[in-house]
Order: structure tokens, then C-alpha cells, then sequence
């Protein structure tokens, strides 16, 4: 008697969501980490935000201008640690070997992880923004809210492709590995026009900036939210950032199953970072 097997996408689908359950459940585990993660985000954010208001009565235009840099930073650096920090994870949880040797195609982690970290990044940005609210006034009269949209949603996707390229640090490096994806982060908040434009940035940086998709989103949500740029606006910072897309999540795929296999012969997973 033949049995019924689902279609591969949906299969993959259905078995993804068992690791979004489980970051669930570890965010439900470690929520004094997650509440002391969002207090020290909110009180960085507050204190750039100050930066501007000190500037006078007609810094409205600047403060705007850093509340959506915050918010926008603080929703692609979620995407970008929930992703490159799932290996240090399963070492610090004990379940690498098991997660590694289970029947699973890795495709199905990553997709799962992937999946938790954009709603997990969502949920925790617009918490951020309501938090942010009750200090500062903000005028989003504006607004092109499905422009945002859309630029947030191609915008994760590139930010997904980099996290998976920065996870393979913590399989070469046990030790102190998922701190070493830190630098991929911060040479991108500086590079990337967060809190302010990279014009300023020396003539050698540019090409970073250029490079960066985090430059195309910042640029993007600002056209949106400030000015109520539609998506038809938008070309040259859409077409980016679908290319960045497009580009590196199945280069970081092939990558990391490159350096998985690595690491297996080598016995880096049995070690804890």
C-alpha cells in the first residue's frame, strides 16, 4: 500500500517550523537575556536619538532621520545574529551532533531559522518603535508604509543571504566563534549610512557603503517613511538588493555545507565554543 508523501516545498515547510518552535522556545527560556538585550537596545537608540533633538528646535527632519536608522539597524542586526549565531547556539543548547546527524536537509534549518528570525526581528523592532514613541514625537505623515514594506521584505532576504555566510565562523572557530561575526556587523553599521550619510565617509570607504545592502535599506525605508516614496521610486534600491538576494543565500548555501563537511572530518562539532 503506497503511502502519501507531501510535495517537497511544503515537506520542507512543515519541518522547518520545528525550528522556529524551538527559537521560540528558546527566546521563552532566556527571556531575562532577551529583556536585557532590548533595554540596552532602546537606551543606544534613545541616546543617538538625543544627539539630534540637541540640536534645536528644527532637528525634527535629523531626529526622524536617526529613529528610522535605529529601528531599521536594530531589525537587520536581529535577521543578521539569529542567522550567523544558530551554530553557537546549538553548541551552547548541547544539540549540534544531533541537529547535524538528524534526517534533515540543512536547507530545512536554515529556512527555519531564517523564518524565525524575520518574525522574531519584526515583532521586536515594532516593540522597540512603540518604546521609542513614548520619548520621542514622530511625524510619519508621510509615510509610504507599503513602500517600507516592500523594501523591508527584499531587504531581509539579503540581510538572510550574509547571515548564513557569516555562520560558518563559529563552525571553523569553537571558540569565541559567534563573536567573531560581530565584525561582519559593525564594519556594516559603520559602512552602511545607519546614523548618518555615507557621503561622509572617506573617499576608500565608499565602495563598502556601495556594496552593503544595509546602505540600500537604510536608503530605502528613509525614501519611504520621510519623503512617501512609491515602490515604482525605488528602482535603485530595489534592484540591489534583489541582486544581493538573489546572489548570496545560495553562495552561502553551497558555502556552509562546504564548511560543514569540514568540520565534520575534522571534529569541530564536538567541541564547545
Amino acid at each position: 500500500m503506497s503511502t502519501y508523501n507531501p510535495p517537497t516545498l511544503l515537506r520542507e515547510l512543515r519541518d522547518s517550523y520545528a525550528f522556529v518552535e524551538r527559537n521560540l522556545n528558546l527566546v521563552k527560556r532566556y527571556w531575562g537575556w532577551e529583556l536585557a538585550f532590548f533595554v540596552y537596545s532602546l537606551t543606544s537608540s534613545l541616546s543617538v536619538i538625543y544627539i539630534g533633538k540637541a540640536q534645536g528646535a528644527d532637528a525634527r527632519h535629523l531626529v526622524l532621520y536617526l529613529v528610522i536608522g535605529t529601528l531599521v539597524w536594530a531589525y537587520l542586526r536581529s535577521v543578521f545574529d539569529s542567522i550567523s549565531e544558530m551554530i553557537a547556539w546549538e553548541r551552547w543548547e548541547g544539540t549540534i551532533e544531533y541537529t547535524f546527524m538528524a534526517p534533515i536537509s540543512r536547507t530545512t534549518h536554515m529556512l527555519g531559522t531564517a523564518l524565525f528570525s524575520v518574525v522574531y526581528g519584526l515583532l521586536r523592532t515594532a516593540v522597540l518603535f512603540l518604546a521609542i514613541g513614548l520619548f520621542v514625537d514622530l511625524d510619519l505623515a508621510r509615510a509610504n508604509y507599503i513602500g517600507a514594506l516592500v523594501v523591508g521584505v527584499i531587504g531581509s532576504l539579503s540581510f538572510i543571504g550574509v547571515g548564513i555566510m557569516a555562520s560558518i565562523l563559529p563552525l571553523l572557530f569553537t571558540e569565541r566563534g559567534a563573536e567573531m561575526t560581530f565584525m561582519i556587523s559593525g564594519i556594516l553599521l559603520l559602512v552602511s549610512g545607519v546614523y548618518y550619510p555615507i557621503s561622509v565617509l572617506p573617499g576608500w570607504m565608499q565602495p563598502l557603503a556601495k556594496i552593503s545592502p544595509a546602505t540600500y535599506v537604510l536608503e530605502g525605508m528613509r525614501r519611504t517613511l520621510m519623503e512617501g516614496n512609491g515602490v515604482a521610486q525605488l528602482g535603485d534600491v530595489l534592484v540591489p538588493l534583489v541582486i544581493t538576494g538573489v546572489v548570496s543565500i545560495p553562495i552561502g548555501v553551497w558555502i556552509f555545507l562546504k564548511v560543514e563537511h569540514y568540520a565534520k572530518r575534522t571534529g569541530r562539532l564536538k567541541r564547545s565554543g
